[in-house]
């Protein structure tokens, strides 16, 4: 039975390009999606730009022009860019459209009529001179904990927490000017009043991975814990969509950007003549999201919640994976390891880094690492020297020979890899990936070596096997039709150069288990060319020539925490060896780890010291690292720091991490076999 499926990948902010990073997401989807088309499912890939906020609206100004005339340019950028990586959707929208107002409309109206709306007043640093409320990372100011200046609106280097409103000289990024204290109203969803549909939802179904179903029950919805509310709004002037009962305040951007699926798809329908119904309300209909780990929290509770209460169709089917590294570690600007999406391009075949990422991507929540020279050896190795190794051994042969009317004995290998078939086509399905792909390249490696034996060149210079060189022709091309047809939705290239060597279009699955016989051959074509190490790190090296181009013109320093302070601090006083001794290093196991609500940059972390001695740790590394990324993982921590009363509780310790900041903090990890307790030397 064809199954009728939506699919969505999570909308790009519309404030900067496209970078490599970013196209984990939609190049996993767009593999999802073209398999089950293969397959023989109706499957519409809807997205758009996510186009509000505060930074919007500063960045527009900046450059001294609409934010309409911004979102409009960096939709046209951003389309370019996944067109040339073959990612396609059925519809591109914006978030600034007729149609999700009117649906943010609908979502109100509905949560307002399910009583979960409540109003508090929120104190707030203003600006004057720019005239709009300060986010925290709009704010810089003097410590009041340690005294170290120009540190951010939440917290400091020393360690220290804080509300914008406690910081000393506080100035806003914005203008220089110095803010006010002002109050505004804030408008809530009172979550706490959807628990028990959340865990029913969490509870029945196969909707999330196993360990983000349990993260949700063991952090958010353990019964010890009630659900924070969820602050929807913001006051003017903001860009976005005014509250209609609200005057002066806007939905916050996390509110309609998931709507954006819902009035994508209504768009869609209405230029195709589809009943908007056939795909919110209908229990007939799959709903799949795409999304990386860091937005789970807004797609496994806002969202099912705002989709519940205002009856439209639940999802199916969160697929949730991990952040990009490269080289072993987090991508990064000064590095040049932050790579635009235009820029690759310039360097490489988006085929490449689509079948890299497949050769990564499993059904768990794990983050990718690309290594150039892991990079190049799978392209290199896989597809140059095995699967494209099999057309271009006889590509030469083939316009004289054409293909045979009957299929000659190969010894059983095209009858195997269509049963293996079963087998990839589970793995696409269940978006694994790196399975698939391992599968397909044990087929390769089976099919060569009959190439190799058959010596067709050979064959060539001898009039009486000509048949015998078609023969081969016959059975090689047909191998690699198939290695190409269960390749096709990570690499439609090669799909399409298949297609226009043998004559014809790659458009199902099931054409894997007949070969094709009896046709005429066109002229071979090279296919696909090796690449080099130098190639990408010309790509790096550009890329980090751009950001130090970029820092000089913003007038800031090179590296990547634009948010941390200058570091414009004195040095502090010198200490012994004999001070430095005092620290006791030990190891830990992170038992528990989870958000900490009021904090921008905390995590709170249970840390187990052996037996059942525990101690409290808040750590700011949450820009760094997932909660339950952490949960049994060992670290060093200080065990002799003196504990400090913080406004979220009291930390009991320091966990050892290096790095400039932000998401560039790496926690230090003990030896292989420590042992919880362990001092570190």
């Amino acid at each position: 039975m064809t199954r009728r499926i939506l699919v969505t990948s999570a909308l790009p902010y519309a404030n900067g390009p496209i970078h490599i990073g970013h196209l984990v997401e939609y190049i996993q989807t767009d593999i999802w999606v073209r398999f089950q088309r293969l397959i023989g499912n109706r499957c519409v890939y809807i997205c758009a730009d996510d186009t509000h906020g505060t930074a919007i609206m500063i960045r527009a100004k900046k450059e001294g022009r609409s934010e309409e005339e911004l979102i409009a340019d960096m939709s046209a950028q951003h389309q370019r860019d996944f067109a040339d990586f073959h990612v396609n959707f059925d519809h591109y929208g914006s978030t600034n459209s007729d149609a999700n107002r009117e649906l943010c409309h609908l979502f109100w109206q509905a949560l307002r009529d399910a009583d979960l709306v409540t109003e508090k007043s929120i104190q707030q640093l203003y600006d004057p001179e720019a005239e709009t409320f300060l986010a925290d990372r709009f704010v810089r100011g003097t410590c009041p904990v340690s005294g170290h200046k120009n540190q951010p609106g939440d917290n400091c280097q020393c360690g220290a927490t804080y509300s914008p409103i406690d910081l000393i000289d506080p100035k806003s990024t914005l203008s220089g000017a110095t803010p006010e204290v002002r109050s505004a109203v804030h408008l809530f969803v009172t979550l706490e009043k959807l628990r028990s549909f959340l865990i029913e939802w969490i509870d029945n179904g196969d909707a999330l991975q196993k360990e983000t179903a349990n993260y949700l029950k063991g952090f958010f919805l353990a019964e010890d814990k009630e659900l924070r509310d969820w602050d929807i709004s913001r006051p003017g002037p903001y860009f976005g969509f005014e509250i209609p009962d609200s005057p002066g305040n806007y939905w916050y951007v996390w509110f309609d950007a998931p709507i954006g699926y819902v009035s994508s798809t209504k768009e869609w329908c209405a230029a195709n003549g589809e009943s908007f119904d056939d795909w919110w309300r209908s229990e007939s209909t799959e709903i799949h999201h795409f999304i990386g780990k860091d937005i789970t929290y807004f797609h496994t509770l806002f969202w099912p919640g705002m989709l519940h209460t205002a009856g439209l169709q639940l999802p199916t089917k969160v697929h949730i994976h991990g952040f990009l590294n490269v080289g072993g570690e987090k991508m990064s600007k000064s590095t040049g390891t932050l790579i635009s999406a235009e820029t690759y391009r310039k360097h490489s075949q988006p085929d490449y880094l689509r079948y890299f990422y497949a050769t990564k991507l499993t059904q768990r929540v794990e983050d990718l690492d690309l290594g150039i020279d892991e990079f190049v050896e799978k392209v290199n190795s896989d597809l140059v020297g095995k699967v494209v190794n099999l057309a271009s051994r006889v590509g030469k042969f083939a316009k004289n020979t054409g293909l045979a009317e009957t299929y000659p004995d190969d010894g059983g290998l095209f009858e195997n890899a269509a049963k293996v078939g079963d087998s990839i086509a589970e793995a696409y399905e269940l978006g694994d990936y790196s399975r698939a792909m391992r599968l397909i390249m044990e087929l390769a490696d089976a099919a060569n070596p009959f190439v190799e034996h058959a010596k067709p060149w050979e064959m060539k210079k001898d009039p009486e096997r000509q048949d015998e060189l078609r023969d081969v022709v016959t059975v090689a091309l047909n191998l690699f039709r198939q290695l190409t047809i269960y390749l096709a939705p990570v690499l439609p290239t090669l799909a399409e150069k298949c297609d226009a060597l043998l004559g014809e279009p790659i458009t199902s699955w099931d054409q894997s288990k007949t070969p094709l016989l009896g046709t005429a051959v066109a002229k071979f074509q090279r296919m696909m060319e090796r690449i080099q190490p130098e190639d990408l790190q010309k790509m790096i090296e550009e890329s980090k020539q751009a950001a130090a181009a970029e820092a000089a013109e913003e007038n800031r320093p090179t590296f990547d925490d634009s948010d941390q302070p200058l570091k414009d601090e004195p040095i502090a006083d010198e200490i012994t060896i004999d001070d430095f001794v005092k620290v006791d290093f030990r190891v830990a196991r992170v038992l528990t780890a989870e958000h900490v609500p009021e904090a921008n940059k905390l995590l709170k972390l249970t840390l187990g010291l052996g037996g059942d001695e525990t101690r409290q740790v808040f750590a700011g590394i949450k820009a760094a690292y997932e909660p339950e990324s952490l949960v049994g993982r060992l670290v060093v921590m200080v065990a002799n720091l003196k504990p400090r009363k913080m406004r979220f509780g009291l930390s009991e310790g320091m966990v050892c991490a290096s790095g400039p900041g932000g998401e560039d903090v790496f926690l230090l990890s003990p030896d292989e076999g420590a042992l919880p307790g362990q001092r570190v030397h």
